[in-house]
Order: structure tokens, then C-alpha cells, then sequence
């Protein structure tokens, strides 16, 4: 079953701005709270942008070790 808990709590904030940008560079507009309106390829979208951008994040930071 899949969770939506926050492993690091602190984090939340910036995962939330982090959701809110990556939802904006593909064009979906997402609300605070519930966005249970959205269809699964908006959603998909929105989750594969923030998968993308942190493979890209994490390509950068061992290339640069």
C-alpha cells in the first residue's frame, strides 16, 4: 500500500514548493491541498517532472565529486 508520509519532516515545505514548480514547468496547475480533480496523466506528469529533475540533481552532484 502506498504512503504519503514525509520521511524527513522538515522537508515538507521545500517538497511541496518542489511539487508546486515542477507541476508549473509542465503546465499543470495545481492548488494547495486537494487536487484530487486532476486527471492520471496530469498527475503522471507532474510526478515524472519531479523524478526527472532529481535524477538530473543527482547526475550533477556525483558528477561534481
Amino acid at each position: 500500500m502506498a504512503s504519503n508520509k514525509t520521511l524527513v519532516p522538515e522537508a515538507k515545505e521545500a517538497l511541496e514548493k518542489f511539487k508546486m514548480e515542477a507541476a508549473n514547468e509542465v503546465g499543470v496547475n495545481l492548488k494547495q491541498g486537494y487536487n484530487g480533480d486532476l486527471t492520471s496523466r496530469q498527475a503522471g506528469s507532474v510526478g515524472g517532472q519531479m523524478v526527472k529533475k532529481m535524477i538530473e540533481k543527482y547526475e550533477n552532484d556525483i558528477k561534481t565529486k
